[in-house]
């Protein structure tokens, strides 16, 4: 697959546009693609706001990692669907997504990397952050995600997090 259309895959996921083409992962392995494509329609479920699909995709010991900043709510570890989604509820009332650009995605196996540029408004403080990078790793089993392992730049955010 071309670096274009793997972009694009990954774009129109993270904000739950349809391609007209299936997105691919680099490889030609199914069990990678089908990880890879697991990781893409949870991204873009999540981008669209569709807790259905998040939550069919979710296995249900699935952990989600956030590192980074302990005084921030949305940085620590959730383990089980139901602590993820009061986790996200928590996350949505606390952030807003004002830019999300997928650059790269890797798959090998069940593991799924995915790197890009945010920016976000914080609510409490009205604060923006400046555009900065993400990292994901995220872990596939039986076509359910089992790990969401989050990196960003926590320092910016918790900046914007804690401006008067």
């Amino acid at each position: 697959m071309h670096r274009r259309q793997l972009l694009a895959a990954s774009a129109a996921a993270a904000t739950g546009i349809a391609l007209p083409a299936p997105a691919a992962a680099q490889t030609t392995d199914d069990g990678t693609q089908a990880s890879f494509d697991t990781v893409m329609a949870f991204m873009g479920a999540m981008g669209g706001g569709d807790m259905d699909s998040m939550g069919a995709l979710m296995a249900d010991d699935m952990v989600w990692q956030n590192e980074g900043d302990p005084d921030l709510p949305w940085v620590g570890t959730w383990e089980g669907k139901e602590t993820i989604f009061g986790f996200l509820g928590t996350f949505s009332q606390n952030v807003q997504v004002t830019h999300w650009e997928n650059q790269d995605a890797f798959a090998s196996g069940d593991t799924v990397a995915v790197f890009g540029r945010m920016k976000l408004r914080l609510t409490a403080s009205g604060a923006e952050t400046d555009e900065f990078t993400f990292a994901l790793r995220a872990k596939v089993r039986n076509g359910q995600v089992v790990l969401w392992n989050w990196f960003e730049d926590t320092y910016a955010v918790s900046q914007a997090f804690h401006a008067t």
